[in-house]
């Protein structure tokens, strides 16, 4: 089962970098932050949806005319009860199953729960005017990883490579946003609420499972794999080995591709690509293995997540 199915399939996944172009709104004249650090990281067209300023607690939004419908404002929270970590995992089944139709356990309740759930920290973005969660990723932290004995990512990959990493790494996995919220200010508010967590504990480096749509049999995801420049590759040391590789051989790897939405902004950040794509067969998604170490990031960005 795919850990990070991608949370903001709306946004042309699987657009040809020779598509012409849509022509993005007019931009607000008071420029927020958040607009030009999505632009940065997601393209013009992504950042025209994120009008919001992050802050520590909050991602408060450019004040509208009147005229204008009011922009909601966001609240970063990590779940401190059962009940809300079932908030997170009915919005993540949801997102998957409902609407991405990935082959996940049916319950009555219709929440998307594995046995990683109870381990891990939840973070969650919510709608302070419905008290909505609509956004949310899930943490295992070294100390229950260790708890529970592998990652998640061990049932996709052969971490042998990585293993000496395990004592100061993160796990990062079912990251997701309603549909209803795609926008660069949710996204941000998602990746400034593990920035914190990272600092505050002192962990080093995230790790995680992102994941391309395979609608067309998997030659994008091909294509993608096959695009990526050797920078964009983390050190030969630190690779890992699907347990089910993708079949590039068999695909039509040469397509002219961009990078969705989510892994292009993992990418700007300075994160590192540490395996060729896992196949995977509940959620139909390629998976590619991303390492992203704090002392690496990207120094445009690492004055607003980290405060450096």
């Amino acid at each position: 089962m795919s850990d990070i199915p991608n949370p903001i399939g709306a946004f042309e996944i699987f657009s040809l970098k020779k598509e012409k172009k849509i022509s993005s709104p007019k931009s607000n004249p008071i420029k927020k932050l958040s607009q030009k650090l999505s632009k940065k990281l997601f393209g013009k067209k992504f950042a025209t949806k994120a009008r919001a300023q992050l802050t520590i607690a909050e991602v408060t939004p450019t004040v509208s005319p009147i005229s204008k419908p009011k922009k909601p404002t966001f609240k970063i929270e990590w779940a401190n009860s059962l009940s809300e970590v079932k908030e997170a995992q009915r919005l993540r089944y949801k997102v998957f199953a409902e609407e991405m139709g990935a082959n996940l356990s049916k319950n009555a309740e219709g929440l998307d729960v594995d046995e990683f759930d109870a381990y891990c920290d939840h973070l969650l973005i919510r709608d302070q005017d419905t008290l909505k969660v609509v956004g949310t990723y899930r943490v295992l932290p070294p100390h229950k990883a260790k708890e529970i004995g592998r990652l998640y990512s061990d049932t996709e990959f052969d971490l042998t490579r990585l293993d000496h990493l395990r004592p100061k790494l993160v796990e990062l996995g079912r990251s997701c946003v309603h549909q209803d919220y795609r926008s660069g200010a949710v996204i941000m508010a998602l990746w400034s609420g593990l920035a914190q967590y990272m600092q505050k504990n002192g962990y080093e480096i995230m790790l995680g499972c992102a994941s391309i749509p395979m609608a067309d049999g998997g030659h994008f995801a091909a294509s993608l794999y096959n695009s990526l420049s050797n920078d964009q590759m983390a050190p030969v040391e630190f690779h890992a080995f699907p347990r089910l590789a993708l079949p590039l051989d068999k695909l039509n790897g040469g397509l002219d591709v961009e990078a969705p939405p989510l892994i292009k902004g993992y990418l700007k950040l300075g994160a590192k690509i540490c395996s060729s794509p896992a196949w995977d067969p509940d959620f139909n998604t390629a998976d590619l293995l991303t390492m992203l170490r704090l002392s690496e990031i990207n120094p445009r960005y690492a004055k607003h997540f980290l405060g450096l």
